[in-house]
């Protein structure tokens, strides 16, 4: 028997399997599972505002599972280990996120499973705190105002100077956005950041021959 032989069966022999008993394996697996349920909740807790996939929170409790469970069973045999990579490196995620926020949950619950599949669950339980911690501080510290689009019509040619003039009393940062004039109609659309819209609406709605008036509020970027 040659050198590299016995090296050979001495590494598969090392690595061959993990001493993991049944009750171990219940415990790795109790404590992802409330780890996951943890991050279940605080999903569905923070996308209250937003746009909720209850399939993708599903989702993200049982990634957690499934990847303790790979690594439980990655460190039983090193040639199941190799496999498994192989097999996974096929395994693309293709679904759009909508949210980049869901990509931390994503990672998140990945990262439960990982730890917690090696036992570290005390690792596992301080992440899960901080990053709770760490979203919901971030995001309720204070942004830029997001701006508003005012849409003015009316039925004569001559009406951006006065709305101008009104708008200006209201705040000193707007934007002309878009202008479609004719003989017998003016529609003017104005991008600004204020707080009193109900009180620019009706001075806006008082100017003669105007016909409509709308302000449009919306959480989406800040351009800072």
């Amino acid at each position: 028997m040659s050198f590299n032989d016995v090296f050979k069966k001495s590494f598969l022999n090392n690595m061959s399997m993990a001493d993991f008993t049944a009750g171990q394996i219940l415990i790795i697996f109790g404590v992802t599972m409330l780890l996951s349920l943890y991050i279940f909740f605080i999903y569905r807790i923070f996308s209250r505002k937003n746009f909720y996939n209850k399939s993708f929170n599903v989702a993200l409790a049982a990634t957690a599972m499934i990847t303790a469970a790979v690594i439980v069973t990655i460190q039983s045999s090193i040639v199941v280990s190799l496999g498994m990579v192989g097999a996974l490196s096929i395994v693309r995620f293709r679904t759009a996120v909508k949210d980049p926020l869901d990509l931390v949950f994503m990672f998140w619950a990945l990262a439960v499973g990982i730890i917690c599949g090696v036992g570290l669950f005390d690792i596992a339980g301080i992440l899960s705190a901080l990053v709770t911690i760490m979203i919901f501080v971030l995001d309720r510290l204070p942004v830029a105002q997001s701006p508003m689009i005012l849409m003015v019509q009316g039925v004569y040619c001559d009406l951006e100077n006065d709305i101008s003039s009104i708008v200006s009393e209201y705040t000193k940062f707007y934007k002309v956005k878009s202008r479609n004039i004719t003989p017998e109609r003016t529609s003017i659309v104005m991008e600004l950041r204020i707080k009193d819209g109900g009180g620019l609406v009706q001075r806006l709605g008082g100017i003669d021959g105007v016909e409509y008036v709308s302000i449009i509020d919306h959480d989406g970027e800040v351009t800072y």
